[in-house]
């Protein structure tokens, strides 16, 4: 019987016995160092946004942070960078792509905002390479369904690259979030390739609801089932039928580095669902590495 990984050095462990040959994980962030330092400080702040401390477990530099997955076995993992006003979109845009052109694991990853030159530099990062795009509801405070969003949604349909994007409105609440933009947009969009980012916590069945609806909708675990997350937003176990049905459309996420608790939990949160071994390989592997085109 499969044991859950103790603890971080205990995760490649973990993998081999589940039967992959390491982890995809959906939801890393690595951001310019400016960026990334107010991360840190708005997360050291954690107490008066989310009413409960937000402790970094790795806050280092950033070999330290690849060395970390590298020894976790990730073999693959996003950047995800993201806007909170106009103007930022395309430079964050072209630091990560410079950032996985230095480092072959990270699958080299964009964003967008709502303005005018969104459908200009969105199509270059297109044209570059990017593999994934990262969309944050709350932080950035807009409607996905922006009339200036337009276009942009139209060409990551064509090209059916994956967005992952926090419309939840957990851990806050924003004026755009929750399940009724993300519908709306499906209904002009029904071909998007739509990440889920945290399973929509906490508005858990809606986002279960798109998934179902949507061949393109996939749900990711970040935070999803830990102890953490189970304080603040717990997830009705009545719901786990329906996530295990959908095994095909469940991707890893971890929102590495920026998590209150060691990555090991993550997993071991996981695989205390009880969703069988099967589901887990999917989960931790199969699914990424379909999505992003990383072979067996």
């Amino acid at each position: 019987m499969l044991t859950p990984p103790a603890d971080d050095v205990d995760v490649p462990r973990w993998w081999t016995e589940l039967g992959v040959p390491g982890l995809v994980d959906v939801h890393v962030h690595f951001l310019p160092p400016r960026v990334q330092e107010k991360v840190w400080v708005y997360f050291d702040q954690a107490q008066t946004h989310y009413g409960a401390p937000w402790p970094i477990t790795y806050r280092g530099s950033v070999e330290e942070r690849l060395a970390q997955l590298e020894r976790l076995g990730v073999a693959a993992f996003t950047t995800l960078p993201y806007p909170h006003k106009p103007g930022m979109a395309a430079w964050l845009n072209d630091w990560s792509a410079e950032f996985a052109r230095a480092h072959p694991r990270a699958l080299r990853s964009a964003t967008f905002f709502p303005e005018p030159e969104a459908a200009r530099y969105v199509a270059q990062a297109l044209e570059g390479g990017t593999r994934a795009f990262k969309v944050h509801v709350q932080v950035g405070s807009f409607d996905p369904r922006h009339e200036l969003l337009d276009a942009v949604w139209a060409q990551l349909e064509s090209a059916g690259t994956p967005v992952v994007i926090h419309c939840g409105s957990g851990p806050l609440a924003g004026e755009h979030t929750g399940p009724t933009p993300m519908a709306g947009l499906l209904e002009r969009h029904p071909g998007l390739q739509l990440v889920i980012a945290h399973l929509g916590m906490p508005e858990y069945a809606d986002f279960l609801d798109l998934a179902e609806r949507y061949e393109g909708v996939h749900l990711d675990t970040t935070m999803f089932a830990t102890d953490f997350t189970e304080r603040l937003m717990p997830f009705d176990r009545s719901l786990l039928p329906r996530l295990g049905a959908l095994r095909d459309k469940v991707l890893l996420g971890s929102d590495f580095p920026a998590i209150p608790y060691p990555y090991a939990h993550q997993l071991a949160a996981l695989q205390r669902l009880e969703l069988g071994e099967d589901w887990l390989r999917a989960v931790v592997w199969g699914n990424g590495a379909r999505l992003f085109g990383l072979g067996n």
